[in-house]
């Protein structure tokens, strides 16, 4: 399951319900929490993070937050046409393989980092 930070834009939650994908916003249910919140969130049940703050970077690699699992979304707004066939690619061919993990996804690469 996606937990869609507050900075995810509708649309991009649209797209990804309307292919089927169980997504909980964060704007949605709880607009304005902090970043510790929506980690605490991402854990029961166990959720990916889809985000566009790098700050969840900070939270894995500078506080060692290792017990979760992100997707930072990285692009121009000309892009997100292809951000999402991306997304959705990624999710339909290694959903299981993206907990514990850190994933960045631009227009041009993919790159998966584990968190173990």
């Amino acid at each position: 399951m996606i937990l869609a930070d507050e900075n995810i834009d509708a649309h991009i939650i649209d797209y990804l319900r309307s292919k089927g994908k169980e997504v909980y916003s964060v704007r949605e249910n709880h607009p304005g929490i902090a970043d510790e919140q929506v980690i605490a969130l991402s854990k029961d049940p166990p959720r990916i993070i889809l985000t566009e703050d790098k700050d969840f970077g900070e939270w894995v690699y500078a506080h060692n937050e290792k017990h979760i699992s992100v997707i930072l979304l990285r692009y121009q707004y000309q892009d997100r046409s292809l951000i999402l066939n991306h997304l959705l690619m990624l999710m339909e061919s290694r959903n299981e393989d993206l907990y514990s993990k850190f994933t960045t996804i631009t227009a041009k690469k993919i790159r998966i980092r584990s968190l173990k």
